[in-house]
């Protein structure tokens, strides 16, 4: 998977194939769920764990009760990649399945 930067273009081709929940802020892709109950957040995270290391890619997560915040940016590339953009879809559908 190419760590290269997205261009504007190619981030704005790839947010349009993602939840309408993923913004840009900054140099990050970030999305905030509120799941059902606490457990189902936590959930989550125990369900993306699998997945970001298959990837070698790893979110920074905020856990507030029922609520997750997601944060995605390939640091190494200093911004967003196609990484980040995978790891985005899998996330979404990982929280189509919770819901």
């Amino acid at each position: 998977m190419s760590r290269k930067l997205l261009t504007a273009e190619e981030l704005q081709d790839g947010l349009r194939g993602l939840d309408p929940g993923w913004s840009q802020a900054g140099n990050a892709l970030v999305r905030t769920v509120e799941f059902d109950s606490f457990l189902t957040a936590v959930r989550f995270i125990g369900e993306l764990a699998p997945v970001a290391e298959r990837l070698d890619h790893h979110p920074d997560l905020r856990l507030s009760w029922r609520t997750v915040e997601v944060s995605l940016s390939t640091h190494s590339a200093g911004g967003l990649t196609e990484l980040d953009l995978r790891l985005a879809r899998e996330l979404d559908a990982i929280i189509d399945q919770l819901r």
